[in-house]
This record gives structure tokens, C-alpha cells and sequence, in this order.
């Protein structure tokens, strides 16, 4: 293997420019050329492709968002566009391509692989819905954004005796609204793995009102879907005041924590060195400590799904 390339795909997420980084490096540590692919799959298929070196990646470990942009491309599921695609990489001589992102772009790893292309995922979600690793990149990130916000909800809400419903991204994966509303010390957490009865949970905050409580926070996972139903149903049944805030896309940006650049370096690293080993269609990800590497069909095919003994913590914890 002489040449390699790298790129983001799907959403963004803090750390991914470590990533970069790390594949940059380790590979012209290990004496390979590395190409960059801007805006992910839509842009391999253009044939966005230029050639990386140290200096190009330098001063970008903290900075949020990816340097070589991304998007989201229906033609590039299609055999036309895999072929366009792998067209695009074979005219530079490319033998390997990691990919950084979520679930969608390991599909698109998966499906290079069958078309003969060396190619290594690297877990890149602030959902934190992937198998076979403990973290993804941007997961830490996103956690401390959500847990900063909850803080300063938490201060107006106390001023005003109200309810708060704050909703966080999590289309199938509970994740971070079940760790921060652990750490943000909410009084509900709702999330898509589980069911809920909100005449329960309407009870259950009328009995804090009752101890003393002077107001509320609801933490809820988008993927829930019934943000606004929720909100007016507790403003009706405990009388208070109830506020919606929806984080969004506050989430995926600001500058990386220590923990994902360290951990986007390790899986960078790990990505290339996975390569030079002659090895394809797998996922590296952080097992415990150590980082490993899994079938990316293994991963496609399981659901990563919360801890019941975090969720029972958290209900002990909101009494």
C-alpha cells in the first residue's frame, strides 16, 4: 500500500479534525502518500481529492467541525455512484480509504470494501449509537455542551418557578440525555429505549413541588419525538409555567475535549495501522482502554442500546 486517502461524511462532531490529523501523520510516518477527500462521499465522487502533508493539518486538533467539510449523498448509495466513486479514488492510485462518521458512512466503507477498496471506519457521532466501541468521537464533547447548558437552564428556572423541557439530539440512542441528565441533576430523563407514562412522571413532580421543589428540568432525546405533547401536558397537569429549549446543532460544534482528541488520535492512528496490515471493512473503536478493530458487517448489524443500571441510577438519583 502507497497511497491512502481520508474523509468526513453524514453529521459533524467535535474531534474529527484530530482524526484527520492522525491519519495524516501516521501515514506519512509510515512512508504513504495521503490524499484528502473534501465533503465527504458527494465530494469523492466530484473528485474533490488533493494531497495532504503535515503542515496541512497543523493547527487543527482544536478546532470544531471537520477542515475537509462534509455532507450526505443519496447517488453514492447506488451502484453508480460507488462506481463513480471508486473511478475517482483508482485515478490517483489510491489502495485505502478511512472514513469518519456515523453509521451512514461505515455503510459506505462497507460497500467500497465489496468493490474491492481497502477501507477502515472510524466512529465519528455525538449520538453515541454505534456498537463495538465504548465512545465515538464527539461524544465528550457534546456531553459537556449539553451538561454547561442544563446548568445555565437550571439558574433561570429556579428564578421563575417553572418546568424546563429540554430536548438533546438522539434520533434511536437515549445516550445523552440519559448521561446528562444524570450529571445535570434533572428531575426526568425520557428516551427512546424506554417507555414512559407522563401521568406517572406528573405525579411524581407534583410530590417535589409538594417537599419544597421550586421548579424542573425534563431532559428528553429528539428520537422520543413528543417534546411539545410532554411539555403541555405537564403544564396542565402541575400547574407550572413550562419552557421548550431545543438545543440542536449547539451540540455538534465547539472545540474538542481532551478526551476526543485523544481518543480521534488513537483511532486515527489505529485506522491507518489497520491498513498497512491489509485489512478492510472494519470499524476501529475503543473497547475498555484498548483500541480494536470489528467487522463493520458486526456493527451494522447489532444496536448499541443504553444501561438499564445508568437509567435505574437515574430515576434512585431524581427522587
Amino acid at each position: 500500500m502507497k497511497k491512502i486517502a481520508v474523509l468526513t461524511s453524514g453529521g459533524d462532531s467535535p474531534g474529527m479534525n484530530a482524526a484527520i490529523r492522525a491519519v495524516v501523520r501516521t501515514g506519512i510516518f509510515h512512508n504513504l502518500e495521503v490524499f484528502a477527500v473534501e465533503r465527504g462521499f458527494a465530494g469523492l465522487m466530484e473528485g474533490q481529492i488533493s494531497p495532504m502533508n503535515q503542515v496541512s493539518t497543523g493547527g487543527i486538533m482544536q478546532r470544531g467541525g471537520t477542515v475537509l467539510k462534509t455532507s450526505r449523498s443519496e447517488k453514492f448509495k447506488t451502484k453508480e455512484g460507488l462506481n463513480i466513486a471508486l473511478q475517482k479514488l483508482r485515478k490517483f492510485d489510491i489502495d485505502g480509504l478511512v472514513t469518519i462518521g456515523g453509521d451512514g458512512t461505515l455503510r459506505g466503507a462497507r460497500d467500497l470494501s465489496a468493490l474491492g477498496l481497502k477501507t477502515i471506519g472510524i466512529p465519528a457521532t455525538i449520538d453515541n449509537d454505534l456498537p463495538k466501541t465504548d465512545m465515538a468521537i464527539g461524544v465528550d464533547t457534546a456531553l459537556n455542551t449539553v451538561i454547561d447548558a442544563i446548568d445555565k437552564i437550571k439558574d433561570t428556572a429556579s428564578s421563575h418557578q417553572r418546568a424546563f423541557v429540554v430536548e438533546v439530539m438522539g434520533r434511536n440512542s437515549g445516550y445523552l440525555a440519559l448521561m446528562s441528565g444524570i450529571a445535570g441533576g434533572v428531575e426526568v430523563i425520557l428516551v427512546p429505549e424506554i417507555s414512559y407514562n407522563l401521568q406517572e412522571i406528573s405525579l411524581k413532580l407534583k410530590e417535589g413541588y409538594q417537599r419544597g421543589k421550586t421548579h424542573c428540568i425534563i431532559v428528553i432525546a429528539e428520537g422520543v419525538g413528543k417534546t411539545d405533547e410532554v411539555s403541555k401536558y405537564l403544564e396542565d397537569k402541575i400547574g407550572y409555567e413550562t419552557r421548550i429549549t431545543i438545543l440542536g446543532y449547539l451540540q455538534r460544534g465547539g472545540s474538542p475535549s481532551a478526551f476526543d482528541r485523544i481518543l480521534a488520535s488513537r483511532l486515527g492512528a489505529a485506522a491507518v495501522e489497520h491498513l498497512l496490515k491489509g485489512e478492510t471493512s472494519k470499524m476501529v473503536g475503543l473497547i475498555g482502554n484498548k483500541v480494536e478493530a470489528t467487522d463493520l458487517e458486526v456493527v451494522l448489524s447489532q444496536q448499541k442500546t443504553i444501561k438499564q443500571n445508568l437509567y435505574d441510577l437515574s430515576l434512585v438519583l431524581a427522587k
